[in-house]
């Protein structure tokens, strides 16, 4: 059930310390996040993934600042209990820090975040800084990380030797050292999340990282099943079919208005008897004419 007040970063951290597992999922407009809050969910991120989901972009590069604010402030208004975060989209902060902390007002102020996320690991540690000085919790979020898909040449699971290995410790304490609050991590080997969650005293909620995270984060459409064309992920585990049933609700829609059982007699208004005569008189046969 649904909390009456939103969790907050020292909560997160405590359920870190006590070994409660800490439950994330996306959503980008009201309805979903209201459904989402009332499921209990702890934390919603409002991903810059709703270009791939919702407008069926090739990466999350498209998606604006005007795009995250508008999203988020819908996230908001339909999950006010829930500690809701927000991603700084592609090159929103990889300028100066006077640009990104511009960019961070805009997510606070006008889409009522809680929280940002940034992609990134030592080396956005100074802006990170920057950041949470300000006052502004942050979420980090390191392994495979969106923005960065054409430089890295795709969706490539992280974490496969030692090297990478090594690279992405060094990113989460860096991370940690930075002052963020959590760190997202996305498609890695299960043995070396493992290892970076026990390195950590913040949490480290996996999405493909395997089942020693503290927290685990899924994209509302995906496990649901809820996109056209639905894309299996070996990381996903499916809750419900809501594309096959809206589908097969539509074409149900489609198929009474085609034959006219839709509306019924149910679904229609009847005005008062001397309105009806007004309209179409005593004359036989006017009926239906109007």
């Amino acid at each position: 059930m649904a909390t009456s007040k939103a969790l907050n970063i020292l909560q997160l951290k405590k359920m870190k310390r006590e070994g409660l597992p800490i439950s994330m999922i996306t959503a980008y407009d009201y309805p979903s996040a209201r459904l989402a809050e009332e499921a209990g969910i702890d934390i919603i991120l409002v991903g810059d993934s709703v270009g791939n989901v919702l407008s069926n972009y090739n990466s999350t590069l498209p998606v604006t600042m005007d795009d995250m604010v508008y999203h988020t402030r819908s996230v908001v208004r339909g999950a006010e209990h829930t500690f809701i975060v927000a991603d700084m989209p592609f090159m929103t902060y990889h300028g100066s820090s006077e640009e990104a902390l511009t960019n961070v007002r805009r997510l606070m102020q006008e889409g009522h975040a809680h929280a940002v996320k940034l992609e990134g690991g030592m080396e956005i540690c100074d802006t990170v800084k920057r950041i949470v000085q300000s006052g502004v919790p942050l979420l980090g979020h390191i392994g495979l990380t969106p923005q960065s898909v054409h430089q890295i040449g795709g969706y490539f699971i992280q974490g496969k030797n030692s090297q990478a290995a090594e690279r992405l410790l060094n990113d989460a304490r860096a991370l940690e050292q930075a002052g963020a609050f959590a760190i997202v991590l996305e498609l890695v080997t299960e043995e070396v999340a493992k290892s970076i969650t026990r390195e950590v005293s913040i949490p480290v909620i996996g999405i493909g990282a395997g089942r020693y995270c503290d927290g685990q984060v899924l994209v509302y459409h995906d496990m649901l099943q809820y996109s056209a064309p639905y894309r299996e992920k070996k990381f996903v585990k499916t809750y419900s079919d809501i594309g096959t049933l809206i589908r097969n609700s539509v074409g149900q829609y489609v198929e009474d208005v085609k034959n006219r059982s839709f509306p019924g007699e149910e679904h229609v208004f009847k005005a008062d008897e001397n309105v009806v005569e007004g309209l179409y008189g005593n004359a036989k046969g006017k009926a239906g004419t109007l």
